[in-house]
């Protein structure tokens, strides 16, 4: 049972990820306004926004095949990706942006791919 909430919480996070980056290409300046930074880029910097979202989109479809093909590494992989969303974090406080978006958005995303990664384990 451990296992399963555990994958189900590895599908939220790859498809949540997938779908953050969807948006970060499509609306640009309305994304990057709630990432948490205290200052919205300029719009000719667009093309930074746009790297976010392939990278989101990156991090959360390399998980999709391995949930199939090498199930056991699913957490190895969670563990290291978590450290995204930690580094988000991060810069935010680092730069003075929003406390609540740092801790309820990408904090809350970390904290919940590492438990992720611990009911997998423990299952």
């Amino acid at each position: 049972m451990l296992y399963t909430i555990g994958m189900v919480l590895i599908w939220i996070v790859a498809l949540g990820i997938i779908y953050i980056g969807v948006m970060y290409l499509l609306r640009n300046e309305a994304n990057a306004a709630g990432f948490g930074l205290p200052v919205l880029p300029a719009s000719e910097a667009r093309a930074w926004w746009q790297l976010k979202g392939v990278r989101d989109i990156a991090s959360g479809l390399v998980l999709i095949p391995l949930i199939f093909v090498e199930p056991d590494a699913v957490p190895w992989v969670v563990l290291v990706e978590a450290m995204i969303p930690i580094g988000d974090m991060l810069v935010i406080l680092g730069n003075r942006g929003s406390r609540a978006r740092a801790f309820g958005v990408h904090g809350l995303t970390a904290a919940m791919m590492l438990i992720a990664v611990a009911l997998l384990w423990l299952g």
